[in-house]
């Protein structure tokens, strides 16, 4: 029989009351593993919750055995479902440090090897996996700004400066950037924007347009009650961005294109309407975006994306509603100019997966020497993000952020 000691320890920006405001909800489905959990009472009247986690048979019960909102603090111990466990108990600490927190979650428990080991491993991913989603939690909120059509944006606590707004691809969501969200909260008020018709966002009266898009960029800006905003954006949320520049360079502080820059507005007639009618087919015959969500990942994702981040693109892609994708789809491939870099008159990042096959790194590389050579005071940057795909933000998001802030470092007011 094994003792194992395991301890996962993280200092997060998050303010340590609003990660506790999380945390104590002892029975709170704010893990991401859960699928489901409720609260009850064992036979003494003490607090146990009831769990189901995701792609799993087994339910697990866990007990309450401490509690303190002053220190917040909280322990428990397992109850059922952990296989082979002959004793497992747990706690966790959230620790007020300057600007942030440091959330500690600790377990010792005994059990055969090789379980044991097995059960470390399974506990320590179940603990990261926590500490990332409560840093989350507590650092973003989530809002609809009303209108037509209405708009729905996760966002950060304000900040002086300009905005930092993320703009997804069309095969995704504002998700795609909470791990964004969390490093540009450091220097930045940050959000990440669902399109029209995508997540929380309603879609528009009629055929989107790239002024419509634009326009709800103004909009999420009046809402902030911010005039200079920086884009980041991803694929079609890069070409979007771009195409604001076009019409609204004085509100842009920054720029960062990612997986893509100028869309389909250099292509020729004929291979915008082929790219068009091949993505309508599917559409037309009844299919809905999950179910053709596994082959458009195969396209889109690295060769060394692990399963997790398989099957966030997965889940993104087979979010969105049929008539959503079909619309994004025609703007998309329906330009309304070329771009005319010289109108850029802010600094610009552009990055790129290292094995992006729709943005790949030689084109990428090419636009980003293009706009310093078309810029009236060019300030370009130019990054690979090595072992990426087309969502090099989700696969790297170490390197993509790394990146991110040093741009965004040299724009704090």
């Amino acid at each position: 029989m094994a003792l194992q000691k395991l301890q996962v320890r993280k200092r997060v920006s998050a303010q340590a009351e609003a990660v506790w405001a999380v945390a104590r909800s002892f029975c709170g489905s704010w893990h991401p593993f859960l699928e489901w959990v409720k609260a009850e009472r064992d036979g003494n009247g003490r607090l146990v919750r009831v769990f189901k986690a995701k792609g799993e048979v087994a339910i697990y019960r866990e007990r309450l055995t401490y509690f303190s909102d002053t220190d917040r603090e909280l322990r428990y111990c397992h109850v059922q479902g952990i296989r082979d466990v002959q004793s497992y108990e747990a706690s966790m600490q959230v620790h007020a440090e300057n600007d942030g927190a440091q959330i500690e979650w600790q377990a010792v428990f005994e059990a055969p090897e090789p379980r044991a080991s097995e059960i470390a491993r399974g506990t320590r991913a179940v603990f990261e996996a926590g500490i990332e989603a409560l840093e989350q939690a507590a650092l973003f909120r989530d809002g609809v700004i009303a209108g037509t059509p209405t708009l729905a944006v996760t966002f950060t606590a304000e900040k002086p400066g300009p905005l930092v707004l993320f703009l997804h691809g069309i095969g995704g969501n504002r998700s795609n950037w909470r791990r964004q969200l969390v490093a540009a909260s450091r220097s930045h008020q940050a959000a990440a924007l669902d399109f029209r018709g995508y997540g929380g966002s309603s879609p528009g009266e009629m055929q989107s347009r790239i002024d419509d898009y634009c326009a709800d960029i103004l909009r999420v800006m009046e809402q902030f009650g911010k005039s200079k905003v920086v884009l980041c954006g991803m694929s079609l949320g890069s070409w979007i961005a771009t195409s604001f520049a076009m019409r609204h360079s004085e509100k842009l502080s920054g720029l960062i294109l990612s997986g893509g820059c100028t869309g389909m507005s250099e292509a020729p007639e004929d291979e915008r309407e082929a790219f068009l009618r091949a993505r309508q087919k599917p559409l037309d015959e009844g299919q809905t975006p999950r179910d053709f969500a596994d082959g458009v990942v195969k396209v889109i994702a690295g060769p060394q994306a692990s399963s997790d981040v398989l099957q966030e693109l997965r889940d993104s892609m087979a979010a969105i509603p049929a008539t959503t994708y079909r619309d994004a789809l025609w703007c998309f491939t329906h330009p309304q100019e070329r771009f005319d870099f010289s109108r850029i008159a802010c600094p610009v990042l552009m990055m790129t997966g290292e094995h992006d096959r729709l943005a790949p790194p030689a084109e990428i590389r090419g636009v980003a020497r293009r706009i310093h050579a078309s810029a009236p005071a060019p300030d370009v940057g130019f990054e690979i993000v090595p072992g990426a795909g087309h969502l090099c933000n989700i696969e790297n998001p170490g390197t993509y952020n790394r990146h991110l802030m040093r741009f965004l470092g040299r724009l704090v007011p």
